[in-house]
């Protein structure tokens, strides 16, 4: 379901068109659903919000009572979301993290930190002596580890399982597992991989299960304990059929199964796009119905430098029409569709920009108001926002009980 909540829709019609578009976000149903997320998963199983998908503050906020921690993956994005939610613990990964990175990192005392390759963990190492003396460095070593049979086979993102440049290959496992073990500042808490986004739970399980089965032999291997295994995000959100959504209680009692055979571990997944995405629309206003070639056109205010995801990710953005009632405030007329059928583009000068096509909207008109969806999550935060120097969407938050 992509149509808004009554909040969004009330909101997005009192907002004046020179205030479209604008990105509309229901804070109570996001709480809901992080709240029912966190009810799927066992109580060993710890939840943590990768910021990536989504770093807007109140967001932050309104997730904090239902997520043990952050997963942030640059510096921005370590002093933004802690200084959103000053009291979270912080996990810090992502590929070529800098000196001055670490240094923040460790001055902010990040709970943990999952090192990508040999050559990070030294510097860290290093890093920690100097400006952490004293102090145990929770490490977490993450791999690109292969997986068997069809796991990953079609899905919209594979970090992982093939060559990519995201962790260590697990060809240096023993030799990372030994550097750690030479480096006195550091603690070896576990792995930590993640392999590809998009998956749902049966396939989110048999990669967690192949995840958790390496680490525990890894381990093994060299007589030492692991806390930890993270065992990534990804979960799908499937744009093409937008009322389906994860199955978090299958998935859920899969970890719990997965947790009950390995007592002695801590499972930890890092969502972002699954918990956020349902609780965002951006909402704009249709300027101009035309045909071209046999086919219907509107063209709304702003586009896919506001909304990227359809652009990126090759879909159609799910798309609620609202129908404006107000009356035609112009002396020339007013333009419509004349067939059952029309494709919504934006302002850029780019075919590209393509928000969604052949929707169902007999009869749209300019001035008619569009909700675009599943806009909760990498959507502004991953867009072009400065192409063509058209006007930036506004911000608006709603409860169930009116404005945020």
């Amino acid at each position: 379901m992509t149509d808004p909540t009554p909040a969004v829709r009330a909101r997005i019609a009192t907002l004046p068109p020179d205030a479209l578009p604008a990105y509309v976000y229901d804070l109570t149903a996001l709480a809901t659903h992080a709240a029912r997320v966190r009810a799927a998963l066992p109580p060993r199983v710890e939840l943590y919000y990768a910021a990536k998908a989504n770093p807007e503050p109140r967001l932050l906020t309104a997730l904090r009572p239902h997520v043990d921690g952050y997963e942030v993956s640059s510096g921005g994005e370590l002093a933004h979301v802690h200084g959103a939610v000053p009291d979270a613990p912080l996990a810090f990964g992502g590929p070529g993290k800098t000196p001055a990175e670490l240094v923040r990192a460790l001055e902010l005392g990040v709970a943990r930190f999952h090192v990508e390759s040999g050559h990070e963990l030294r510097m860290l190492g290093a890093l920690a002596a100097r400006h952490a003396p004293g102090r145990r460095i929770a490490v977490l070593l993450r791999f690109n580890l292969p997986v068997d049979g069809d796991a990953l086979d079609g899905v919209s993102l594979a970090m992982g399982g093939r060559p990519t440049p995201f962790g260590a290959d697990p060809a240096e496992a023993d030799a990372l597992v030994e550097a750690v073990a030479s480096l006195p500042q550091l603690e070896l808490r576990g792995v930590h991989a993640h392999l590809a986004s998009g998956l749902r739970a049966p396939e989110q399980l048999a990669v967690a299960t192949a995840i958790v089965t390496w680490a525990a032999a890894l381990a093994a291997r060299h007589g030492v304990p692991l806390a930890e295994v993270v065992v990534g995000g990804g979960m799908a959100v499937d744009y093409g059929a937008p009322g389906e959504r994860f199955a978090w209680q299958t998935y859920g009692g899969g970890l719990g199964r997965l947790a009950g055979a390995h007592p002695e571990l801590t499972l930890r997944i890092e969502p972002g796009r699954a918990l956020t995405a349902y609780c965002g629309w951006y909402a704009t206003e249709v300027l101009d119905v035309k045909a071209s070639h046999g086919e219907e056109f509107a063209v709304v205010r702003g586009g896919t430098h506001h909304l990227r995801t359809p652009a990126t990710k090759g879909h159609d953005q799910p798309c609620t029409v609202l129908p404006s009632d107000a009356p035609w405030p112009h002396p020339w007329p007013r333009p419509a569709a004349r067939g059952d059928r029309i494709t919504l583009t934006g302002q850029l000068c780019t075919p590209k920009d393509l928000l969604a096509r052949g929707v169902a909207a007999p009869g749209l008109r300019a001035g008619d108001r569009v909700a675009f969806g599943l806009a909760g999550a990498y959507a502004w935060n991953i867009s072009h926002h400065d192409f063509l120097m058209h006007p930036r969407p506004g911000f608006h938050f709603v409860t169930s009980g009116g404005e945020a």
